[in-house]
Parts: structure tokens; sequence; C-alpha cells
């Protein structure tokens, strides 16, 4: 590519300088001729000043004696016909040509510019030769060959050298790009300090890119790993019911709790793959594609309304605050989803007696959404890692749930382009949706 742009604007500068160096020669041959055919109109002055024929006559004798014949033709032809000066004009099939009068030359070489005009009752003409405009092509070629030639030299080199820079640059992207493709997904582009912005931009994009695959790759195994930690349990379990119900076929009661108590685990086993799946599907974002304006107030208030029996039979108390109107763009479903996440976990995790606040009001033009619990909370070091899939915290190893509540949350949030905190209510925890104003 550096060469590529070396040699176009080579061509480019080329171009101009020949355009430019086409016109200015014009303009100076212009110029000249326009100066030579002043001094013939000035030299017919001169010898009109004259009184008579034969002073012109002795006057273009003196002067053709003095005058360079390569630079300067006098001629004048009296009334009497006799031809005075050092060249006559004759005309002939090619044009009209200058004849030397004197007897060593038969013509004179070269182009002239004359003008000639009746004087006395005999004819004058002065001719001032082209040489010097003749030689203007010889001086401006000499111009070009000296201005363009060393500067496309240049240009060209230093393309060159660009490029070479340029190609060893792009190795190094092509030879990491090769080791990421290969499997090592810890190769990275060593950009160096005289890299091009473009590559160095190039660069650092490639190594985000492989930064996000790495931790991809590494989350993916976490999940794996999770997964695997998770189901191991409740699989456990289920393979010593159904030993234990092998034991006991003849036992009805005992054969029915252990049935109630496998089909628990297998479902509990189905809710984790269920919701590893819709939280798969919200962070592919195809949900966007169904976005609309969405009512959040009154979807709290239904939700509220809904979790009140719950809260109820834990003696637990569920209030709601919410503020009438308050609309944002998104999928309704989703948001239901979110909101019935944050207000389970804080049923899960709060004690009895506890009191949790669902409250919705406007802040600075937006929406923001708070489930509020006093319960145990979340630990300010923790909260960060709770956001990740199947993670529990130690003391929540057994309470009902799977670890996946908040990840969901906070993938939903993240695709309605809001902010989810979770912050200390002293005692308790506060979670707060900021949705975009």
């Amino acid at each position: 590519m550096p060469l590529r742009l070396a040699i176009l604007l080579v061509g480019l500068f080329t171009l101009v300088s020949l355009v430019s160096l086409a016109a200015s020669y014009a303009f100076t041959q212009s110029s000249f001729e326009q100066s030579i055919r002043a001094d013939l109109r000035q030299d017919l002055a001169g010898f009109r000043a004259a009184p008579n024929a034969s002073a012109v006559a002795l006057l273009v004798e003196a002067e053709s004696r003095e005058a360079d014949p390569n630079r300067l033709i006098l001629s004048y032809i009296s009334p009497s016909g006799r031809i005075y000066g050092n060249g006559a004009i004759a005309r002939s099939d090619e044009g009209f040509q200058i004849i030397s009068l004197d007897k060593e030359r038969a013509q004179y070489a070269g182009a002239y510019l004359s003008l000639t005009d009746t004087l006395y009752g005999g004819l004058i003409t002065v001719a001032r030769s082209r040489a010097e405009i003749n030689a203007l092509g010889a001086v401006f070629f000499n111009i070009l060959l000296l201005s363009l030639l060393p500067t496309v030299l240049i240009a060209l080199g230093g393309g060159l050298v660009l490029a070479r820079r340029s190609k060893r640059h792009v190795e190094v992207v092509s030879r990491a790009l090769e080791r990421m493709t290969g499997g090592d997904l810890g190769a990275r582009v060593v950009i160096g300090p005289r890299w091009s912005d473009d590559l160095r931009e190039i660069g650092g994009k490639v190594n985000q890119m492989a930064d996000a695959q790495d931790q991809a790759t590494q989350a993916l195994r976490q999940v794996s790993s999770d997964i695997a930690h998770d189901l191991k349990t409740p699989l456990q379990r289920v393979a010593l019911y159904l030993d234990d119900l092998e034991r006991h076929q003849e036992d009805a009661a005992r054969r029915e709790e252990l049935l109630g108590r496998s089909r628990e685990e297998v479902a509990q086993m189905g809710q984790v793959f269920q919701a590893l799946l819709q939280l798969a599907r919200v962070e592919a974002r195809g949900a966007r594609d169904r976005f609309e304006r969405v009512d959040l107030s009154a979807t709290a208030a239904t939700l509220v309304e809904m979790f009140e029996p719950t809260a109820a039979a834990r003696a637990q108390s569920l209030r709601a605050e919410i503020a009438e109107g308050l609309t944002v763009m998104g999928d309704r479903a989703l948001l239901g989803q979110m909101l019935s996440n944050l207000i389970e976990n804080a049923l899960r995790h709060a004690p009895e007696g506890s009191d949790i606040l669902v409250r919705l009001v406007r802040e600075a033009g937006a929406a923001v959404l708070e489930v509020v619990d006093n319960g145990p909370g979340i630990p300010e070091a923790e909260r960060a890692r709770v956001r990740q899939r199947l993670y529990r915290l130690d003391r929540s190893r057994n309470t009902p749930g799977h670890g996946l509540g908040l990840s969901l949350v906070d993938a939903i949030v993240s695709l309605h382009g809001a902010t989810l905190r979770l912050e200390e209510n002293d005692p308790g925890l506060r979670a707060r949706v900021l949705f975009p104003a």
C-alpha cells in the first residue's frame, strides 16, 4: 500500500508539474515573441525617421555591417530595385526564406520573426532570430528533468522503504493471527514504537479480539466446570434414590417418596439448563428486534401483586413504591423476568420477618428500579462474582437455586442498555437498575 500510494502521488505530482511547466512554457514563449515584435516595431520606427530613401539605404547599410546576421537581418529594396542590407526576403513553395547578400552564404539557417513596411517608395524588412524562443524548449526540458527525476526517485525510494517496513509489521500481525487460529489463545501482536497509526490501531484491535476470545474461552471452561460441579451432587442423589428404590420395590410409600425426590432433582437440573439456554438467547441480543414501549410501572405493580402471597407464606413483608407512567423501550417478557429474579433473590435469601421493598422512580429523566431487602446482603468483594454463571455464595449453598438468577438479570439489563448496581443497604442489599434517559 505505501508503494502504491507513493506511485500514485508521484504520478499526480508529475501530472501537475507537466501542466504547470507547459503553462509556464507557453506564457514565456508568448512573452518572448511579444518582446521581439516590440523590438521590430521600434527598429522600423527608427528607419522612418530618415528623411529620404537614400538616407534609409545608407542607414540600413551601416547597421547591417554591425549586426550579427544570425540575430538581426536588415533589408531595404530602394525604389530603383537595388537591395541594401545583409539579406533579402524570397518566397518559395515552402514559404518565405531569408537569402544572404554575402556571396559566401546563400541562405540563413534558423527561424526569424520579420516585419515589412513600405518606406519612400521602397520596401524595408527587419527580421530578428527566434533562437532564444527555440532554446526555451531545451531549457524547460532540463528543468523538467532536474525537478521531476529526483522527486520521482526519492518518492519511490521512500515508498519502497515504507512498504518494506509495513510488510514487516503486517507479517507480525499475520503471524499472531496464525498462532491464534492454531489454538494459541495467548498469542498477541507485539506493537513496536515505529508502527504507523493505522497498523497500530489494527494490532490493538486484534489484541482486543484475542483478549475477548480468551476471556470467552475461559468463561466457557468455567461454566463447563461449574455445570459439572453443580450437577454432580444431584446426579449422585438421583443414583442413590434409584438404587434405594430398587431395594424398596415392595414398599409403596417409600417408593413414591423416592420417585418424588428423583423428580425434584431432575426438575432442578432441567431448570439449570433452561436458565442457561435463556441466558444464551438474551446474550445473543436477538430480542432487540422485539423492543417496544413497555409500561414499567404496570409491570412492576403486577409482579409485586403476584409475589405477595409467597412473601406472606414466608412471614416476609413485600411493599411497593411505584411511580405511575414510567415507560422504557424493551422486551416486556425479559423485563418481567429481570424483576422476578430480583424479587425471588430477595425472598429466598432474606430471613423470616424481613422487609422487602420494590421501588420505581424517575431520576434525572430516567427510570430507576430498586429491590431493597434487609437480609444478609452480599459482601462488596463478592458483588462482581455473583454476576457470573452458576456462582453462589458459600452461605447460599444450602438454599434452593442454581446461581444463574443474577447472571440472567445482568444480561437482560445489559441488553436494554441499562446498568445494574449492587449496593449495601446496611443491613441487606439494594439492587438498582438504572435505565437510559
